[in-house]
């Protein structure tokens, strides 16, 4: 089982750093042997197109996340045994805007967007307020924790994603 990055697009990004934030949040969330994670790193045209397509918004979103589960399209946030989770799309270009934005590297701002990503493969959503919430104390605990392995350098607290500024899966 593996995380693989892929980048599809024109900017530099450490593909080994967000393989390690995955694989590093997968272990906090309790998975001994990580499953099958792809993140795809895109530019903002080819993020509206996915968004357009699966979650009918003619926009461009910093993440999305395509869950693989045969019975409901979702991993369970408690199914540690499944083989393959799905795969996390992030737009580099709005990430690289929303650090520029709230003043943190886009090292920092690319881990937040893979683990919120991931978070929603492990079946978390933000629809509601208090699913939001939920997800959101997950996610920046699991953002101080990994950034305090060493990963990245320690910066900015991570901020919560603003309305309809997240993917809203």
């Amino acid at each position: 089982m593996d995380v693989i990055v892929t980048n599809l697009q024109h900017l530099a990004v450490d593909a080994k750093f967000i393989r390690a934030v995955v694989l590093q949040a997968l272990r906090l969330h309790g998975y001994r042997t990580p499953p099958d994670v792809g993140v795809a790193l895109v530019d903002d045209g080819y993020i509206r197109m996915l968004n357009r397509e699966y979650r009918g918004g003619d926009h461009a979103t910093d993440v999305l996340a395509f869950p693989l589960d045969a019975d409901d399209g979702r991993a369970g946030e408690n199914d540690v045994n499944e083989p393959v989770l799905g795969d996390i799309v992030i737009s580099v270009q709005r990430a690289r805007e929303q650090a520029r934005q709230f003043k943190h590297p886009l090292r920092r701002e690319v881990a937040l967007l893979a683990i919120h990503g991931l978070l929603h493969l492990l079946g978390y959503d933000d629809e509601t307020e208090a699913a939001a919430s939920a997800m959101w104390a997950r996610q920046k605990e699991l953002l101080e924790t990994i950034l305090d392995t060493g990963l990245p350098p320690a910066g900015v607290p991570p901020h919560p994603p603003r309305r309809g500024g997240r993917d809203r899966r």
